[in-house]
């Protein structure tokens, strides 16, 4: 694992937006791209996975509405784990990171380690659909 440069965070929060790869911000690109680690949720499609070099370690820890579950502490201690070994972490979640994805309880966890973060927002389904539409 690399070390950290001070400008850079060791986790960033990342959306996926709606699922279509061609809606995903560039910004959320570059850091899929220069990420060591990527902790994504089960909103992620195939499509937007498959963009990711395949040297970067990948793991699935989402959230199922009445099937399996990754517990939330499973995660938070995950993103901790990661990024205090020096890794470039990225927490890819579908849509945009702050709507529903329980960005606070990952984010003081962050905090509590003394970790920094970035939030990079998501193309929310809202305004894809509103352009699809015309």
């Amino acid at each position: 694992m690399h070390s950290q440069t001070r400008d850079t965070p060791p986790v960033v929060f990342a959306g996926a937006g709606p699922g279509d790869p061609e809606l995903l911000t560039l910004k959320t690109l570059r850091a899929l791209e220069q990420a060591e680690v990527v902790i994504h949720d089960r909103l992620v499609p195939r499509a937007i996975l498959d963009l990711i070099p395949g040297h970067v370690r990948l793991i699935d820890m989402g959230k199922a509405g009445f099937g399996p579950s990754t517990p939330q502490e499973a995660i938070n201690a995950a993103l901790v784990a990661h990024a205090q070994s020096g890794a470039r972490v990225v927490r890819l979640k579908g849509g945009d990171p702050s709507l529903f994805g329980r960005l606070d309880e990952e984010i003081a966890a962050l905090d509590a380690a003394g970790l920094a973060f970035t939030v990079i927002p998501g193309i929310t389904a809202a305004s894809a659909a509103a352009a699809a539409l015309g």
